[in-house]
């Protein structure tokens, strides 16, 4: 009677097994045909003219740069994105939002974005949230979209351009991907 119900659950394992990588791989498959935007922009931000220290963080620690602020320091931004990293270039987004110092060094924060977005093809928002290290780049996930951007999923990657005088510039990289049931409409 054990060697019976031992072939049993071997049989049952195997079968589930089996299913799992049909399974698995008919997934794989399934993402090759995803419909998927990859582009840049550039975020300029200018202190006390488009991103505003609203709190300060604490006294001892990292000092106010271009690139910290002390621990705890809550910000406000609404920063213009454009094609180029020159300012002067195409006006295409803005980028508005709240960040709060999260380390001890003053470098990384957590940030909470709105990304609104005119491009030739799509029109809409992106909803972002996640760490941020103000001198190395930093992968923040897309939680959600508005329009166009309805249902997107992906990541941006953030990176520092210039980050000497007045305004910082900061590339973003964009790699979104839109699940099946949101493309079957369009």
């Amino acid at each position: 009677m054990a060697s019976s119900l031992h072939n049993y659950v071997l049989a049952i394992l195997l079968l589930a097994i089996t299913q799992f990588k049909t399974t698995s791989a008919g997934s794989h498959h399934h993402l090759q045909h995803l419909k998927s935007l990859h582009f840049s922009l550039f975020q300029h931000e200018t202190i006390n003219k488009t991103g505003y220290i609203i709190v300060d963080g604490i006294k001892g620690g990292a000092g106010v740069t271009q690139t910290t602020t002390p621990f705890g320091t809550l910000f406000a931004f609404q920063d213009p994105l454009t094609v180029a990293a020159n300012r002067s270039s195409k006006l295409v987004g803005i980028a508005e939002g709240t960040t709060v110092t999260s380390s001890l060094d003053g470098l990384r924060s957590i940030s909470i974005a709105k990304l609104t977005l005119r491009l030739k093809h799509h029109k809409g928002s992106l909803s972002i949230v996640g760490v941020t290290n103000n001198v190395k780049p930093s992968d923040l996930p897309v939680v959600g979209g508005t329009e166009d951007f309805m249902f997107v999923q992906g990541y941006i990657s953030t990176s520092p351009v210039d980050l000497k005088g007045l305004t910082v510039v900061y590339k973003i990289e964009f790699h979104l991907y839109w699940p099946p049931y949101a493309t079957q409409a369009s």
